[in-house]
């Protein structure tokens, strides 16, 4: 393929994009490995050449484009190589002309920025779009920090974790024996400080609420050694079938998996009522804090589906408080910088719930700062995704 034919061709693929995140429809990635299905033809420069035009594209522009034109000449305006693509060639794109329209660049609209958390200034955004490391967590059943050292030596610890390992983006790390062998999981540096901010420990009965493909479970299971009850719930049957494969491989095997109806859950834990040591929720939420692993989130996100999260938020915490044992605690976490989703969400459940309270020293010392009852940790600041994360503490 030309140069040109590349930008043509990212150009077509921006526009299935853009019509996905305004009619909910597939994730960018699944368009586009079907895009480069339909094109055999394009080699492989070609494909990381139209995934970088693509991305680059998604990264810059701050909701969907009317266009995935307007999108790369928002691009092409501050970039003279990319503008003289625009040749008019065969399969490239037309020439530019002066009054097209281009898309609006930054990284949220006003309204969207407006809402976030206050320690999320100006100063921290330009981190939430730089590519994100691959960070490791090291599987305690099986292995070990330092084996994970041996066998990516090129990597370097993450502060205040001691599982924790980083490595370089678009590391293949997940094609490596070690990983097949259950020695580790790739997972954000965010993930893992939620999953030991939990506290739990070994002998405790635990439920992860909203459990998913089951990141966070194993990690409990790998803090535990093993040495925990834990039931590990959703909704979504297909993201909590693949829990169980990754369970054999990591070696945890006191892992029960419970698929729950939605808007039923509280009526599915009549055997769970007040039991429970910890629980954990994970809650569906905007994902605004994962936008540098994301960045097609920000054009899927609308005052009415946030909305939407917020009211599963608050709904999820009251199902899981019910689950907690006098004493015991439960972990609320979001991977938002969104106010509403984070200080705001425990704020109101404090006032639900008298006689909770929120905990304090949850993480590392230096790691996320306090945000009302919680804490917010940020891409600027601790050099992971966005999270929220509240240790609330039930009544004896």
């Amino acid at each position: 393929m030309t140069p040109a034919a590349r930008v043509q061709t990212a150009i077509e693929i921006l526009d299935a994009i853009a019509v996905a995140a305004r009619e909910g429809g597939a994730p960018a990635d699944a368009i586009f490995a079907e895009a480069m299905r339909a094109r055999r033809y394009a080699g492989s420069k070609d494909r990381r050449a139209i995934r970088a035009h693509v991305y680059d594209a998604i990264r810059a522009v701050r909701s969907a484009p009317p266009s995935g034109r307007a999108a790369m000449l928002a691009l092409a305006d501050g970039d003279p190589p990319l503008a003289a693509l625009f040749d008019g060639s065969p399969y490239g794109p037309a020439p530019i002309r002066p009054d097209e329209e281009r898309a609006e660049t930054g990284l949220a609209p006003p309204a969207l920025a407006g809402l976030f958390d206050p320690l999320a200034g100006e100063d921290e955004q330009a981190a939430m779009l730089a590519r994100a490391p691959l960070d490791l967590r090291a599987n305690r059943i099986k292995g070990s920090r330092d084996a994970l050292a041996a066998h990516f030596p090129e990597g370097a610890a993450i502060e205040g974790l001691a599982d924790g390992w980083r490595l370089l983006p678009e590391t293949a790390a997940a094609q490596h024996p070690a990983y097949a062998e259950g020695l580790f999981e790739v997972q954000d540096a965010a993930s893992q400080y939620a999953s030991a901010a939990l506290g739990a420990a070994a002998g405790e009965a635990i439920v992860d609420l909203c459990a998913g493909g089951g990141g966070k479970t194993l990690a409990i299971a790998s803090l535990t050694a093993n040495d925990a009850e834990i039931l590990a719930c959703d909704t979504n049957r297909a993201r909590l079938q693949q829990l169980a494969p990754r369970a054999e491989r990591a070696g945890a095997t006191r892992i029960e998996t419970r698929l729950l109806d939605p808007g039923k859950e509280a009526a599915m834990f009549a055997d769970w009522q007040a039991r429970a040591s910890r629980v954990f929720v994970d809650a569906p939420c905007s994902g605004s804090g994962t936008w540098r692993r994301s960045p097609e989130l920000r054009w899927r996100l609308s005052p009415a589906r946030l909305d939407r999260h917020i009211a599963d938020q608050a709904r999820l915490m009251d199902i899981g408080a019910a689950l907690v044992a006098p004493g015991g605690k439960l972990l609320y976490a979001v991977c938002s910088i969104i106010a509403r989703e984070g200080r705001d969400q425990v704020d109101q459940f404090l006032q639900r719930n008298r006689g909770w309270s929120a905990d304090a020293d949850l993480l590392p010392g230096g790691i996320g700062r306090p945000a009302g009852a919680g804490f917010l940790l940020t891409p600027g600041h601790d050099a992971c995704d966005g999270f929220f994360l509240a240790r609330l503490t039930a009544p004896c």
